[in-house]
This record gives structure tokens, C-alpha cells and sequence, in this order.
């Protein structure tokens, strides 16, 4: 079994980056979310809306329920980056975890979180 990610450590400072900037993002996006449920919650807690009835719109239960869905992704995205840059920390970034061989930093470039090779992924997801 292969163990060596066989990334630069330009490279690998490049993609450490790129998670760290990653999970700044998706800090601030949950934090935005959080703010748009209180917001919704608010809203349903207003005895004058009646937003069942308003054909302009969605409906607060129906946006409340995507916020929270939203939530929940930015939430799972938060807890990959965190495991890809355990990796990063130590030394077993870019290496595949089903085969042990490199990942590729073209494939990591697209999608840093990747755990897989694209051999493994495609027979793991075929």
C-alpha cells in the first residue's frame, strides 16, 4: 500500500489555505443562516403574519425548513474541511484512504475535502 500524497509542499501549503479560507466561509455562512432562522422565527412568532395565505411568496414553515436544511449542509461541510485539514496536520492529506494511494492534486484543487481517489470514488459511488 502506497502512503506518500506525493504533493509539493507548495502544493500542500496551496490546499491547506484553501481549506482554512474554506472553513472561514462556512463559519460566516452558518452564522448568516443562524441570523435568517431567528428571523423566521420572529416572523412566525408575529400573530399578524399569515403567510399560509400570501400568494406572493413562500411560506415561513417552507423557508424555515430550507434554512435549516442549509444549516445542516454548511454544518457537514464545516465538519470535512475539519477532517481534511487533520489530515493536513498529520501528513496523511492526499493520501486515499480505501487504497493508500495519492489523490492528485488536480482532484484536491476541485475538491479539497476529497478522502478518495477518483478509482476509489468511482467504485465506491458506482
Amino acid at each position: 500500500m502506497v502512503t506518500d500524497s506525493e504533493l509539493t509542499e507548495d502544493e500542500l501549503t496551496e490546499l491547506a489555505e484553501l481549506l482554512r479560507g474554506r472553513r472561514s466561509e462556512d463559519i460566516a455562512e452558518a452564522q448568516r443562516l443562524a441570523e435568517s432562522l431567528g428571523e423566521v422565527l420572529a416572523s412566525r412568532a408575529d400573530g399578524t403574519a399569515d403567510d399560509e395565505h400570501d400568494p406572493e411568496g413562500p411560506t415561513m414553515s417552507f423557508e424555515w425548513t430550507r434554512l435549516q436544511s442549509l444549516r445542516g449542509d454548511t454544518a457537514q461541510d464545516i465538519k470535512a474541511v475539519d477532517a481534511a485539514i487533520a489530515r493536513v496536520d498529520d501528513g496523511t492529506f492526499g493520501v486515499c484512504m480505501r487504497c493508500g494511494r495519492p489523490i492528485g492534486v488536480e482532484r484536491l484543487r476541485a475538491r479539497p475535502t476529497a478522502e478518495l481517489c477518483i478509482a476509489c470514488a468511482l467504485t465506491v459511488d458506482g
